[in-house]
């Protein structure tokens, strides 16, 4: 009986100690907070109508960054800007996919407690890119994910299509602080 006593109390305690390390990892996971990056929400601030056109829109960010969104030759970019004013050109349209192009709608700033607020870490965006030059048609669409640091914000991930993209991209958000930047190819 006394073995069978400490049995029940042992796997009360197991049980009691998995709650609170469950209940703590809940608590410290990031949350995601989504933005517009079309439409009405931006603010075109450059317009050409010249060749295939160009233009620039300001979209509000969160924590007082902002992104300035770029079509130039029916492809499109996004720039994070601080809330100090310092511009991180994210290259998309080299980085991701060099053909015509176009972001989704939302930007999704992936938030994590830092000093007792909430505060960007990541953005994931959604960047279709054709991939075939004698059919523009033929498109693909990726997730960026970008770091955000203090030193550097720039993309560390391409996400390929699948059923699981948006978790993988979570999850690539999530542990992007410490990657390398992707480059050019």
């Amino acid at each position: 009986m006394r073995v069978l006593t400490c049995l029940l109390a042992v796997m009360i305690l197991s049980a009691c100690v998995i709650a609170v390390a469950w209940s703590t990892a809940a608590q410290t996971e990031n949350q995601s907070v989504y933005t517009d990056v079309s439409g009405r929400k931006c603010r075109t601030i450059k317009e050409s109508t010249e060749g295939a056109g160009y233009w620039s829109a300001e979209c509000s960010g969160v924590n007082g960054y902002k992104l300035l969104v770029d079509e130039d030759d029916l492809r499109q970019n996004v720039t994070v800007v601080t809330p100090l004013g310092k511009k991180h050109d994210l290259n998309l349209w080299s980085v991701i996919g060099t053909g015509f192009s176009n972001l989704g709608e939302k930007a999704e700033w992936r938030m994590a407690k830092q000093q007792g607020k909430l505060a960007p870490v990541a953005l994931i965006v959604r960047f279709t890119v054709s991939i075939d030059a004698a059919d523009s048609s033929k498109t693909m669409s990726y997730l960026a994910v970008s770091k955000i640091t203090s030193k550097e914000i720039c993309v560390t991930d391409k996400i390929s299509p699948s059923r699981t993209a948006n978790e993988e991209a979570r999850r690539a958000a999530d542990s992007s602080a410490n990657k390398p930047c992707l480059q050019a190819p």
